[in-house]
């Protein structure tokens, strides 16, 4: 096994199975897709049930696409884009650290979803396996980009959240 593709497959069974996790969690976790409509209802984003059920999916779908190594650079855009919208409603103003609320958590995720991009999923992976090693500077950049600006389309389409008192224009 080359360092490279060993590499690849460490981040992949790394990445891939937890973004499974956090999507399954928001459907059948504590709450449900309940729960997770009223926590993105409470973060502004308009409709609710709607972005519940694209985040638990995008997630899920994601998660799966690292793990087999399938169609890079797609899954780590989708990966970079949750992180994005993440970051930008629930994170927000809470600093870095995510015991405080912060965006560590987000920031670590889209990162290694990039880098897992410019690596390429490697020989023991279905792209490997279907002979269709797609890695470098470009698909990372692509991967950051489709998935950034997929976050802030949505973000500005979608995300209304309610003014604080403070916030208010006088």
């Amino acid at each position: 096994m080359k360092g490279h593709d060993a590499a690849a497959l460490v981040l992949r069974a790394t990445l891939g199975p937890m973004l499974f996790a956090h999507g399954w969690n928001k459907v059948a976790g504590p709450g449900g897709l309940k729960g997770t409509t009223g926590w993105f209802e409470a973060l502004g984003l308009k409709p609710a049930e709607v972005h519940a059920r694209m985040a638990a999916g995008t997630e899920m779908a994601a998660g799966v696409g690292i793990a087999l190594g399938a169609a890079n650079p797609l899954p780590a855009a989708a990966a970079v884009g949750l992180m994005t919208v993440a970051a930008r409603t629930d994170h927000r103003g809470k600093g870095f650290f995510v015991f405080k609320g912060g965006w560590e958590y987000a920031g670590v995720v889209g990162g290694a979803a990039v880098a897992l991009a410019a690596l390429g999923n490697g020989r023991y992976s279905l792209d490997g396996l279907l002979r269709r090693q797609r890695a470098g500077a470009g698909h990372a950049l692509l991967a950051a980009g489709v998935g950034t600006v997929s976050a802030a389309a949505l973000l500005v389409l979608c995300y209304r959240p309610e003014k604080k008192p403070d916030e208010t224009d006088q």
